[in-house]
């Protein structure tokens, strides 16, 4: 059995973030998922985010809900992420969820991946 610790989510997800998150869970029309926030290496600038659903549970991931959202980050991710927010843009210039960290010292110019 996997070893999950129930805390405080790693990563903070502004209201708009989570609203998006709910409709897009909504649309999937299940109950078990999560929304899982990884760090994976790629990118010009070493390392990037993942952001999608997930039904697992795997060994030492952290689980918390916030606004009404649960969300899992495992445990290889989770120091690269402690802190760090996601919100959700929707404008003229730019559409999607936008993650501000601020353990990365640094990101490339698109703004996918960081360092």
């Amino acid at each position: 059995m996997s070893e999950v610790t129930q805390a405080a989510s790693v990563v903070a997800l502004s209201e708009s973030a989570a609203t998006k998150v709910r409709d897009l869970l909504a649309r999937e029309g299940r109950d078990d998922l999560a929304l899982r926030v990884a760090v994976e290496p790629g990118g010009c600038s070493g390392l990037r985010y993942a952001l999608f659903f997930d039904d697992r549970s795997l060994d030492g991931d952290v689980r918390g809900e916030v606004n009404g959202v649960a969300v899992v980050t495992d445990k290889m991710s989770a120091p690269y992420l402690s802190g760090a927010s996601i919100d959700y843009l929707d404008t003229l210039e730019k559409s999607g969820f936008t993650i501000d960290n601020p353990n990365a010292a640094g990101s490339c110019a698109c703004g996918e991946s960081f360092h």
